[in-house]
């Protein structure tokens, strides 16, 4: 549609990030993932989850630096400023069972975070599809942000996919439905720090 006069509008509030890993970072992801009693962190996570498990950050952080010029480059366009380097300080698997899931939360001690979706069986997959009611469905994530009114977008709800992931500010509210398929859903959940590009004249 023409019109007679020049106009804009703004996009504001969190920056909602999406992408997905090649199948061979995929599976290097995979391949740091298990469940070792040693490195359960159930205790210190929100989720009702039986299986969560800490992965090495290092390795985890090489295998995201390639796809960090795209967020960088949303980043900037987002929030009209540069990022000088942004690497994973904390990361972990959650093993999602049926009857599993997690609350409304945001996370701590990072900028951004992200999920990956390692696994989405089929059978919570043909799950999803049959769904019949309103809401996101089995399995699926939810981010809410402020209020909720007429015209506003304040709810993102989104279908897990294998090899897709997001990144939001920390302090965004998500959630997780949980599922009935006898499967088990499988992501990774990552923490990140920022650095900023310094001011040229400081």
């Amino acid at each position: 549609m023409n019109t007679e006069y020049e106009y804009k509008f703004y996009y504001w509030g969190p920056l909602l990030f999406n992408s997905k890993l090649k199948d061979d970072d995929l599976e290097k992801v995979k391949n740091i993932c298990n469940k070792d009693p040693k490195k359960s962190c159930v205790d210190i996570l929100a989720g009702d989850i039986k299986h969560e498990y800490n992965i090495d950050k290092d390795i985890l952080n090489k295998i995201f630096q390639p796809y960090m010029s795209g967020f960088k480059d949303a980043y900037a366009k987002w929030y009209d400023e540069s990022i000088n380097y942004i690497y994973v300080n904390k990361c972990w698997v959650n093993y999602m069972q049926p009857g599993d899931y997690n609350p409304i939360h945001i996370h701590t001690n990072c900028d951004f975070s992200s999920v990956l979706y390692i696994d989405i069986p089929k059978e919570l997959q043909k799950e999803m599809i049959e769904y019949k009611g309103k809401s996101a469905g089995p399995g699926a994530i939810n981010f809410l942000y402020g209020e909720i009114n007429n015209y506003f977008i304040s709810t993102i709800n989104k279908k897990p996919v294998t090899g897709e992931f997001f990144i939001f500010p920390s302090g965004l509210r998500h959630t997780v439905n949980p599922h009935k398929s006898k499967c088990e859903r499988i992501s990774v959940g990552i923490n990140f720090a920022i650095q900023r590009e310094k001011n040229e004249s400081s």
